[in-house]
């Protein structure tokens, strides 16, 4: 009796992980399916229904709003938009990382002519000032597997063998890294172990390909964990604080920074691309505040980290 339900008891814990791989495969298919304009509608659909059952998700959602109503004067029209967000960039990064692994040769036209653009920028960029690097800087809009589209698609516009970007975002977050950005070097800054030596891997491979990747816009808040040095700032008319390691690397090594975000409607992408700033300037921190205060103004909705109280005003000191 004790076998016969020991048998049993493996069989339903074979069917059981059977049904959860199936209910995957069809997930898989389904998010492989999708165009970008299913996608948005998706996730505003998606939004309004989850949201009458989850109170997190749906807090989540209207502080998001209120806080772009009080901060860039959001108006009722952006408010669905704003409040979905967050689930548009879940939707949006599972599409394009499982895209990137099941379809290695998938393109995306808009991201494509977006990484052309910003490839010939650089390139302008080295022709005017050929000794000195140039830090390509996303800020945190839309989706963070298409600025990994965009970065993989830059490197082989410049032809570079790899190209490395500082990224927080924790290893293997829905797939391998390795089968979604096999040619990106990720410096990640949430490694206890290897964060005493980042400026220094960012230093190296400034020196060796003549561009990183570093995501200039991260607010203070996100680094509560690893204390970080700031530098005082205006975004949106009032006193902020941004992470000051771009403006010590990049002074050190005269640098240029070329900032841009993405944008994302009616199923199209586009980017807003500023002009290069000079690290070694005395106003380059106040430069980026402006180009941060213009991405918020102008794109909050889709901002990755919207809703949050301090935004840019807390500040961790070594």
């Amino acid at each position: 009796m004790i076998s016969l339900w020991k048998t049993l008891r493996q069989m339903l814990r074979q069917w059981w992980t059977w049904l959860r791989y199936q209910k995957y495969l069809l997930k898989r298919a389904w998010l492989l399916s999708l165009s970008l304009p299913s996608i948005e509608r998706c996730a505003r659909l998606s939004w309004c229904i989850r949201s009458l059952f989850d109170n997190r998700l749906r807090w989540n959602g209207i502080i998001r709003y209120e806080m772009g109503r009080d901060t860039v004067s959001l108006t009722r029209s952006d408010a669905l938009r704003a409040m979905t967000g967050g689930v548009l960039e879940n939707l949006l990064d599972k599409r394009l990382s499982l895209g990137r692994q099941a379809r290695p040769d998938e393109v995306w036209p808009d991201l494509s002519e977006i990484a052309l653009t910003l490839a010939r920028r650089i390139e302008q960029c080295r022709e005017s000032h050929p000794t000195r690097p140039v830090i390509l800087s996303p800020f945190h809009y839309v989706s963070q597997y298409a600025h990994v589209y965009i970065i993989e698609e830059i490197r082989r516009a410049l032809r570079l063998d790899t190209i490395s970007a500082v990224t927080g975002v924790p290893r293997n977050r829905y797939v391998k890294d390795a089968a979604v950005m096999p040619h990106i070097q990720p410096l990640h800054t949430n490694d206890a172990g290897n964060r005493n030596n980042l400026a220094l891997r960012v230093v190296q491979a400034l020196r060796r390909d003549g561009v990183v990747v570093l995501f200039a816009d991260v607010p203070p808040f996100k680094m509560e964990k690893y204390p970080m040095d700031t530098v005082g700032v205006s975004i949106l008319g009032r006193p902020s604080r941004i992470h000051d390691g771009a403006f010590r690397i990049g002074a050190r090594m005269d640098a240029l920074l070329l900032p841009f975000y993405l944008q994302l409607a009616h199923g199209r992408f586009d980017a807003h691309v500023f002009d290069a700033i000079t690290l070694k300037s005395p106003d380059a921190p106040q430069q980026l505040a402006d180009c941060i205060s213009d991405a918020l103004t102008n794109n909050y909705p889709l901002w990755l980290m919207a809703g949050h109280p301090s935004m840019y005003g807390f500040s961790c000191v070594k």
